[in-house]
């Protein structure tokens, strides 16, 4: 057993945990126990003298013989199960003076007893309680002073022994101990078990772990209880599918971004060699020369998507947020794209709402999805086909959307269209533009939706009003 592993310091706990428990009753309850139970002694005998010393007080004042003094005192205490001693108080040049008159304890000599309850008694004139030593062991003691004729001459002292209280806190306190040691053997047993059942479960965790760092996403988690390491398990079962998500879409990424960069690229390498002909016309020259501008066009705009797209997953894109007026923003944006609407013989038809239309926003990426939206449609769509960009209070929220007159996409396409490198057509693109919208309007903490309706296709974004 290693002293750091986890089962050997859950089993130490547990034994630490129960002998503090142990320990902590041992020396602060029953400490309590026992000074409860002196207490409850002294009140106990408290009672009895208040109840008794009236009878020897009669006695006193009647000027009862000694004889009778004896008896009553002896009758007393076998009432009460006290010892009963009549003490003399005499006020001299030297103080106060106690003389035992009377003493129901036969069998043991008077200067047993100590008087320091009497004679507190006899000097403040109210009845003491407390404790004293005797032969016998400690004593409860209660003194109460008796008058004759107002003059304080007698204390009744009733005293009783305190080895029942002191033997039944020893009593307790054995078995304590006797229940403290089982205690610990359960303890020190249980916390081994327990400990081992948890170490093992967290040995089989590691073990999955290590497995998904190597890069191995088959390990097992094994999530069966339904308790904290049920739920990391259960964390590490998730987190184990989405790593393998992202493991995949990594490599299909770094493919798909491979094809479509060896692609322009393998194209300009071919035109440049067939520029090199010094043969060519001049027309079919600039053709050429037409083509190639296309492709590093087409580059340039694939690297930008990427850098977007590789700086929105990282998180590193700001967003700079204030009021904008949104209807605004639509319009300058719908100007933007006159030259591709009149290239491609289609129009484009704005439906703002009347009133202004705000949002708290970055304006320059709403302005991104917007394009990205309008492009789509252009880009995705015969010649002549009207698009509609329309701004309006939706719901709570504000919604801009792009529709087209297209021929609509399939439900199955609609699934992937915000994929990274998905075209639903062998159109020009390269499928990173709606995923840069998505990533762009989750990020402002809206949403972008797709409506595949057959014949007319509307891309939808929503952002908080």
């Amino acid at each position: 057993m290693r002293w750091g592993s986890l089962r050997t310091q859950l089993t130490i706990l547990s034994f630490a945990v129960t002998l503090v428990g142990i320990l902590a009753v041992l020396f602060y309850v029953t400490p309590q126990l026992q000074s409860s139970l002196r207490d409850q002694k002294l009140r106990a005998l408290g009672e009895t003298a208040r109840a008794f010393t009236p009878q020897i007080e009669r006695l006193v004042r009647d000027n009862g013989s000694d004889e009778q003094m004896d008896n009553l005192v002896s009758s007393v205490s076998d009432r009460t199960n006290a010892r009963v001693t009549l003490v003399g108080v005499s006020d001299g040049p030297e103080g106060l003076r106690l003389a035992v008159f009377s003493d129901s304890d036969t069998d043991n000599a008077i200067n047993d007893l100590e008087l320091t309850v009497a004679d507190a008694a006899a000097r403040t004139g109210r009845t003491s309680v407390g404790t004293g030593a005797s032969r016998l062991g400690e004593l409860a003691q209660v003194a109460v002073p008796i008058r004759d004729d107002g003059t304080l001459s007698r204390v009744a002292v009733f005293s009783a022994p305190m080895a029942d209280v002191q033997g039944n806190v020893a009593l307790i306190r054995r078995q304590i101990l006797i229940a403290g040691a089982l205690g610990l053997l359960l303890a020190l047993a249980g916390g081994f078990l327990v400990s081992r059942s948890i170490a093992r479960r967290v040995r089989v965790l590691e073990r999955g772990a290590d497995q998904v760092a190597s890069g191995d996403f088959t390990a097992v988690f094994p999530t069966g209880k339904h308790d904290e390491l049920g739920q990391l398990a259960r964390a590490l079962d998730d987190m184990q599918r989405q790593l393998a998500q992202l493991e995949s879409a990594r490599r299909r990424f770094i493919a798909t971004a491979s094809h479509e960069l060896r692609t322009p690229i393998f194209s300009i390498g071919g035109f440049l060699e067939l520029l090199e002909d010094e043969e060519l016309d001049d027309a079919t020259r600039r053709q050429f020369v037409a083509t190639v501008r296309e492709q590093v066009e087409r580059l340039g705009k694939l690297a930008t998507d990427l850098l977007d797209l590789s700086r929105l997953e990282a998180g590193s894109l700001e967003l700079r947020r204030e009021e904008t007026d949104l209807g605004a923003l639509t319009r300058v944006v719908s100007a933007e794209f006159a030259p591709a609407l009149d290239k491609h013989g289609s129009t484009l038809e704005l439906r703002l709402a009347a009133d202004r239309i705000e949002a708290v926003c970055d304006p320059e990426r709403v302005a991104q999805v917007l394009r990205i939206l309008i492009d789509n449609a252009l880009t995705h769509t015969p010649t002549g086909t009207g698009v509609v960009v329309s701004a309006a209070r939706h719901n709570g929220c504000v919604r801009l959307a792009v529709s087209d007159d297209g021929p609509g996409i399939s439900d199955a396409a609609a699934e992937r269209v915000f994929e990274p490198f998905f075209t639903s057509d062998d159109a020009q693109g390269s499928g990173l533009g709606l995923a840069i919208a998505r990533e762009l309007a989750e990020r402002m903490e809206g949403s972008l939706e797709v409506d595949p309706a057959q014949g007319r296709t509307t891309f939808s974004l929503e952002l908080p009003a």
